[in-house]
């Protein structure tokens, strides 16, 4: 069966970076769409990023866009998310999910998803 497990979140100041990585196993991540969500409390969840199937385009949510890198390793069947001058307003849970599709962009979308990981950045 197909799983997704989040890791690498924490708290980092304004400015920090910070790399979360998402394991996948059940499925290879070259087959799929694979994107990162994330959600803070109170607020719905805001597309991040998203990876195309063959790893040859990446979109990027305009609040992110310049800071923030999608990348993975099919050798580890392993997606990354790096994040660097971290805002307060980047606090949320980070998700990682994969779409049957060529490239994702909406919630609806995607059909696995992970359990998320914690990032909080404090000023």
């Amino acid at each position: 069966q197909a799983q997704l497990v989040e890791s690498g979140g924490g708290l980092v100041q304004a400015g920090g970076s910070l790399r979360v990585s998402c394991a996948a196993s059940g499925f290879r991540i070259g087959l799929y769409c694979m994107g990162w969500f994330r959600q803070a409390p109170g607020k719905e969840r805001e597309f991040v990023a998203a990876m195309q199937w063959s790893g040859t385009n990446t979109n990027y949510g305009a609040s992110v866009k310049g800071r923030f890198t999608i990348s993975r390793d099919i050798t580890k069947n392993t997606l990354y998310l790096q994040m660097n001058n971290l805002k307060p307003e980047d606090t949320a849970v980070y998700y990682c999910a994969a779409a049957r599709s060529l490239m994702a962009t909406t919630e609806e979308m995607y059909n696995y998803w992970g359990q998320g990981t914690q990032v909080t950045v404090s000023s």
